[in-house]
């Protein structure tokens, strides 16, 4: 045989060895890599607390990387938050009454919805009638959940938190004041309480904007009641117009000067009208 030929013959028997020597190592590492798969698997078979950790970890690796490609936090949860619902799945009535309500006060039917129908449900179990419910809300924020007055009346029912703070303590605290349907809940009540000291409606209401021992209430009650008037129209079906939304309760009428009085002498301090739903606490 010629040297070319042993040359040759060698370097084949190399490479021969070579590839048997790779195959043989790949395929102890992929035996070795199944036996480590097949003891997590079993370990997480017999261990619920390591699967859960082990379901746990990946789950939040994968919110990381989740977070990382859309660069802003991921809350699969977050719609559930949300005060709102499908305005077209309402009772017809109730449906009129959202729609309408979202048109004169520019708020979103969804939200709307939600309180239309929780006003229907209590009003039912408070013996209120829920357009009047509607209306005192439309009337003290404009549907406006974290509104504010001047003497810290809050929510959608313009309640006293600092007075009715006990009335919040089922719902965990005085900072429920802003979620719509608790403040609506405990609004219904303050406003239930007001009626039965007062004997009537318009006394109810009277009281509830804290004008039950004043001479004037700043025109609060026929607000309100213009307001339910519209709304049982809308209820019962008929084309109501849209009016401007009525100003809040908690908002004095601007005082303006005559301007044929050159020099005014100081006027009497004025008692604000901003008393909103200032029932005794005791």
């Amino acid at each position: 045989m010629t040297a070319s030929g042993t040359i040759l013959r060698g370097f084949r028997t190399f490479a021969t060895d070579v590839v048997e020597g790779f195959l043989e190592i790949t395929h102890n590492s992929f035996a070795l890599i199944g036996l480590a798969v097949a003891f997590v698997v079993i370990m997480l078979t017999a261990r619920d607390d390591l699967r859960q950790a082990g379901e746990e970890q990946l789950m939040t690796w994968l919110r990381e990387r989740q977070v990382e490609m859309v660069g802003m936090p991921i809350e699969p949860e977050a719609s559930g938050r949300a005060t709102a619902a499908n305005p077209k799945d309402l009772p017809k009535q109730q449906a009129a009454v959202a729609f309408w309500l979202s048109k004169k006060y520019r708020v979103a039917a969804e939200p709307l919805s939600v309180l239309v129908a929780e006003a229907y449900d209590i009003g039912a179990r408070s013996k209120i009638d829920p357009t009047l419910i509607l209306a005192i809300m439309a009337v003290e924020s404009s549907f406006n959940p974290f509104a504010q007055s001047a003497v810290g009346a809050q929510g959608l029912m313009q309640v006293m938190t600092t007075v009715h703070t006990e009335k919040y303590d089922n719902f965990g605290g005085h900072f429920a004041a802003f979620d719509p349907v608790t403040n609506l809940r405990v609004g219904v009540k303050v406003l239930q309480e007001c009626i039965a000291r007062a004997g009537s409606v318009e006394g109810g209401l009277r009281h509830y904007v804290g004008a039950a021992n004043n001479p004037d209430d700043g025109g609060y009650v026929a607000k309100v009641l213009a307001e339910h008037f519209r709304l049982l129209q809308v209820a019962g079906g008929r084309s109501v117009p849209l009016s401007p939304p009525p100003t809040l309760s908690t908002q004095a009428p601007p005082q303006t000067a005559p301007a044929s009085v050159p020099a005014a002498a100081p006027a009497a301090p004025t008692v604000p009208s901003d008393k909103v739903a200032l029932l005794d606490a005791s």
